[in-house]
């Protein structure tokens, strides 16, 4: 029977069939990107945003309230890219909807729905008509239109998709760059795989395949502890614990003391609360006597533990973050995004007290933020996204952390975070006025990109060919080339490099080291007057990254 009502249970199944429908078609979404470079990941964060949620819900036991709310914590938490914020805050929006209900029918459903397209607005400073906000607005408007005393839920996911589609199609008339580019928005289109998940669920059809509700240890190295090893760096051992009413008074009952007790028993603590959930990370010799003492509190929803000795490569930057000494306490500390070993070295000698691994196409969650603020431990933290893909994730983290003051300078690439970061002066103490200096300062920053083109397009009125490497400063191309440094050449000359005091260039993991070299020889000889300074990134994605100051 199609239902017409829905509860906890009912709300974690349709959570994983949307996760799991999207996962089969996560790269048709990322493959639906504006710019002609294999920098498309909206699929990818959307799914890792929302299954965040599907594994914080465990089978849906309790009510549709408390189910509901557990999945938009673990979303937002887990939520990466302007996508997955977006998401996590449609979802959160659903939560609130839900607020107080064991279950709710298919017009509560509609009203909650209309809480997510609320919530979703309010977390884009600036909307833009044309992209997931009008997709979801356009299909909830409609399905709740529809919705009458014989309504089921398929029936209202039935109407939904079909608004949904017809507002995707239409995303192009209202983005020129969609239009140009010849694609409908790709955060509408995740969407609407999740949503399509969904009413797969409702009508018993069998869903594309299982959404993994954790991303498995890969390469692990089995032989790096034998039979004659001895323990030596404990376990890593992480779970979610339940906090149990029949255990504790879950209103004066404080996650401080289960803290202490594991900084007495282990080290590289991290221990948070949301709501009913205890989150633990703890190294330890002796995880069963932590396990153990833990039930006086819960029970355990996750466990995961691993020996720290065996050799395994970890995606996740929070665990690795995690993992490392909360640094001594301090004023101000430094927290900034980036991706390839040279560029993280490079912060990390401007004074960056953390840098999380990430970058386009490896956006981090705001866990993975949250994180690194703890690590710093600092009462006021700077934040340097270096992405405008990671600049919502970082203000969603920095609403969700609550033991310092995180301030979210908008640097919206490597060039502007290098900048502000290499100028960062916190002598005044004044921490608005800091950041406001900050931002002055990224403002006179330019920074071009050169990369290889995926697919043939013509943009900017630049006709640009697959494999053409093509120069570019934020959305604007500049030049199509065959190679990188012709176009790196041209990238500089259309820029003006000349009427700037400083040119970084930093070097790709794809330029050899005799192409940059030759670069920079030829920059140096045009640029007599502007001081150039090479730098071995090693990112990915980009070629060279070339700053002007």
């Amino acid at each position: 029977m199609i239902p017409n009502a829905i509860d906890g249970f009912l709300f974690a199944q349709l959570l994983r069939g949307g996760a799991a429908q999207l996962n089969a078609n996560k790269q048709t979404v990322n493959d639906l990107n504006v710019f002609p470079i294999p920098d498309g990941d909206t699929g990818d964060n959307m799914f890792l945003t929302i299954n965040a949620g599907a594994g914080a819900v465990g089978e849906g036991t309790d009510s549709l309230s408390q189910t509901a709310g557990r999945a938009a914590s673990g979303m937002l938490l887990g939520a990466r890219g302007n996508s997955g914020v977006i998401l996590s805050r449609i979802f959160a929006g659903l939560a609130k909807g839900f607020e107080g209900m064991d279950a709710a029918d298919v017009r509560s459903f509609g009203n909650a729905f209309s809480c997510g397209v609320r919530e979703a607005y309010g977390a884009v400073s600036v909307p833009v008509e044309g992209t997931i906000l009008t997709v979801l607005k356009d299909a909830v408007a409609a399905a709740n239109a529809t919705i009458h005393e014989n309504s089921t839920l398929e029936t209202y996911f039935s109407a939904f998709n079909r608004a949904l589609q017809r507002s995707l199609e239409h995303t192009p008339d209202l983005l020129d760059v969609l239009r140009e580019a010849g694609v409908v928005d790709s955060g509408g289109a995740g969407l609407g795989y999740i949503t399509e998940g969904m009413l797969h669920v409702l009508r018993g059809e069998e869903v594309a395949e299982a959404a993994p509700t954790a991303a498995p240890a890969q390469n692990v190295d089995l032989s790096a502890f034998t039979e004659n090893s001895v323990l030596e760096f404990g376990y890593c051992t992480e779970f979610l614990l339940r906090l149990q009413t029949s255990k504790v008074d879950l209103e004066t009952f404080s996650e401080d003391e289960i803290a202490a007790y594991l900084n007495r028993v282990g080290d590289s603590v991290v221990c948070f609360r949301e709501g009913t959930i205890v989150k633990v990370h703890v190294h330890t010799k002796k995880p069963g006597d932590i396990l153990n003492h833990m039930q006086q509190y819960g029970e355990f929803l996750t466990i995961k533990m691993e020996n720290m000795t065996l050799q395994h490569n970890e995606n996740h930057m929070s665990e690795k973050l995690a993992a490392r000494p909360k640094m001594p306490h301090k004023p101000f500390g430094v927290v900034s995004v980036a991706a390839g070993d040279g560029i993280k070295d490079a912060f990390v000698s401007l004074g960056c007290d953390a840098v999380v691994d990430g970058g386009q196409s490896m956006n981090p969650s705001a866990e993975d933020l949250i994180a690194a603020f703890r690590r710093v431990n600092a009462d006021v933290i700077f934040v340097f996204p270096n992405n405008s893909n990671i600049v919502m994730t970082a203000n969603q983290a920095a609403q969700l952390y609550a033991d310092a003051q995180i301030r979210v300078v908008p640097t919206k690439t490597i060039g502007e975070g290098y900048a502000a970061i290499s100028m960062l002066d916190t002598s005044s103490g004044d921490a608005d006025a800091i950041a406001a200096e900050l931002e002055d300062i990224i403002a006179g920053v330019v920074t071009g990109m050169v990369s290889r083109a995926v697919r043939d397009t013509e943009m900017d009125g630049v006709q640009v060919h697959r494999d053409d490497y093509i120069g570019f400063v934020g959305d604007k191309i500049y030049t199509a080339c065959q190679t990188r440094n012709e176009a790196a050449e041209q990238l500089c000359a259309a820029t003006k490099a000349q009427r700037y005091d400083i040119l970084l260039l930093v070097c790709g993991a794809d330029a050899t080291e005799e192409e940059a070299q030759a670069l920079y020889d030829t920059l140096h000889r045009q640029y007599r007057r502007t001081e150039i300074v090479m730098i071995n990134g090693g990112q990915p994605i980009y070629d060279y990254i070339i700053i002007l100051e």
